[in-house]
């Protein structure tokens, strides 16, 4: 295990650090950043995805507070859905660690093609939701209250699995699950999602701590940037060039791609 061993590398982290929290906040697939500037410099695949995912709590956890007031009475709905993406953490983590390091890296490449493809298809979903909703309010102009059931529960666990073994894009699979799910109003949706995700990468870091070598270097670098980042995507990341984030996600992951090829 090599640790950090020059100011380039803990400033090239930090930065990746600070552009996950902002984007992870915002939309989702900010690990793409972190876990491509991790292997771009030289670091194992599994280290590079354990010390990631724990550095990312931080950030996680200013990105909630950033969207609090979103959060306002959403104690129950979260009650319910938490536990689901506990669940999956904790079993995507135990994937992680059960198996071999080079079934991993087979696997990473199809994860981050599959994470590329949301990054893409973000927009038409989205259009597709905003649609839903617009149909439903018409019916119905009297919204109820929205409800979580054992569909949405499973696909929340689904998506937690997904989280715990690597994470990129675990934001938007949870958003189009929530979305579909859940006829609320999509700042809400995006700050159960933060809460969702949160929770996911905290299992599964517990997980982590106990099973696995963690570098602590790297997840100083990217808590530090990340949790700025989460402030960041919080108060501006609204404003910010949705087409320009995917098209550098986009390419960072193709970068990956070819570097795991």
């Amino acid at each position: 295990m090599r640790g950090i061993v020059s100011a380039t590398d803990a400033m090239l982290i930090f930065l990746a650090g600070l552009a996950a929290g902002t984007i992870n906040t915002v939309v989702g697939s900010g690990s793409l950043f972190t876990y491509t500037t991790l292997i771009s410099l030289g670091y194992p695949p599994v280290l590079s995805n354990v010390s990631n995912n724990i550095g990312l709590v931080p950030g996680a956890l200013s990105g909630i507070y950033g969207y609090r007031r979103e959060l306002a009475g959403q104690q129950a709905r979260l009650a319910r859905i938490v536990p689901a993406s506990i669940l999956g953490g904790l079993v995507g983590a135990l994937l992680l660690l059960t198996l071999p390091s080079g079934v991993f890296r087979r696997i990473v490449i199809a994860l981050i093609a599959l994470a590329l493809i949301l990054v893409m298809s973000q927009p038409t979903l989205a259009r597709r939701l905003t649609a839903r909703r617009s149909m439903q309010t018409e019916k119905s102009p009297t919204v109820a209250k929205p409800s979580v059931g054992l569909g949405l529960l499973a696909l929340v666990f689904v998506a937690g699995v997904y989280g715990g073994y690597f994470g990129a894009a675990q934001g938007i699979i949870l958003i189009a699950f929530l979305g579909i799910f859940i006829n609320d109003d999509l700042q809400r949706l995006n700050a159960t999602k933060n809460v969702l995700a949160m929770s996911v990468n905290l299992m599964a870091s517990a997980v982590f701590i106990i099973s696995t070598p963690v570098d602590w270097n790297i997840v100083a670098c990217i808590a530090a940037g990340s949790v700025v980042g989460g402030q960041i995507g919080a108060t501006v990341g609204r404003r910010l060039n949705a087409q320009a984030l995917r098209t550098l996600i986009v390419g960072i992951g193709i970068v990956a791609l070819i570097q795991l090829l």
